[in-house]
């Protein structure tokens, strides 16, 4: 789950991979969001008011280094909820429309004046052709209990998830995975999954197809821990788990 990079047999020679991003806006929109910059405002710029907070160093590419203890120190600026967004600007015809399209079908009665966004996911899948999809108890509180998955050795899959969006904008959605086997870090993955709007409908998104390590040395227990993050360093969902990698399915 969520490797990264193909093992070559026997051993672990890796061999990295090219991944796009994959942001839910059209790419003209990437580095846009909902957030006003504070010094347009300290400036007195008669545009002080755009919806220009850029996103993080970390959303618009990915990084080599994995480190977690790195601290871009990217100062995002001030928050504001979605009708304080709508609010500003108002005369502004072309930033009007600009923002009733990037919002879509948000309902912005419904969201009312909360700030922080909420991002709950609904289901967890692993995929792989010609099998039924592993579905993956999302644990309301803690991790699970016990082995949470198998997978078999040289096999294609790809994780799958739902997850909903409330309240406000979730900026820089980020997932990352780390695994480990017999207590050595083997894989790091990031990859940014994208800006999303609140909306009633679920978010559905897949990740790369990529393939079990095979072979002695890759067969047996791993660990591992997975979080989704945004540009905020807010956590929506953090888990450590373990499963393992056999011979055949289970």
């Amino acid at each position: 789950m969520g490797f990264g990079f193909l093992y070559e047999t026997p051993g672990f020679t890796t061999n990295n991979k090219d991944i796009p991003d994959k942001l839910s806006w059209p790419e003209s929109w990437n580095l846009l969001i909902l957030r006003h910059r504070s010094d347009h405002e300290e400036s007195g710029d008669e545009r002080g008011t755009r919806l220009s907070r850029h996103m993080s160093e970390s959303s618009i590419a990915e990084t080599e280094d994995d480190d977690d203890h790195v601290d871009r120190n990217i100062d995002l600026g001030p928050q504001f909820t979605l009708k304080e967004q709508l609010e500003k600007d108002k005369d502004d015809e072309s930033l009007r429309r600009w923002k009733e399209q990037l919002l879509g079908s948000v309902d912005i009665n419904s969201v009312g004046e909360t700030l922080e966004p909420e991002v709950k996911f609904l289901s967890l899948a692993i995929k792989s052709a010609g099998r039924d999809d592993i579905i993956l108890p999302v644990p309301e509180t803690g991790n699970p209990n016990g082995l949470w998955f198998t997978l078999k050795e040289g096999s294609r899959y790809s994780l799958a998830f739902t997850f909903q969006v409330n309240h406000n904008i979730v900026s820089g959605l980020k997932y990352t995975n780390t695994v480990w086997k017999t207590g050595i870090k083997v894989d790091s993955t990031k990859e940014m999954i994208g800006t999303f709007s609140p909306q009633a409908e679920p978010y559905t998104h897949e990740m790369p197809e990529e393939i079990t390590p095979s072979g002695l040395f890759a067969r047996g227990a791993y660990s591992a821990k997975t979080k989704f993050v945004d540009d905020d360093k807010k956590s929506y969902l953090d888990i450590s788990y373990t499963f393992d990698i056999r011979k055949e399915w289970l």
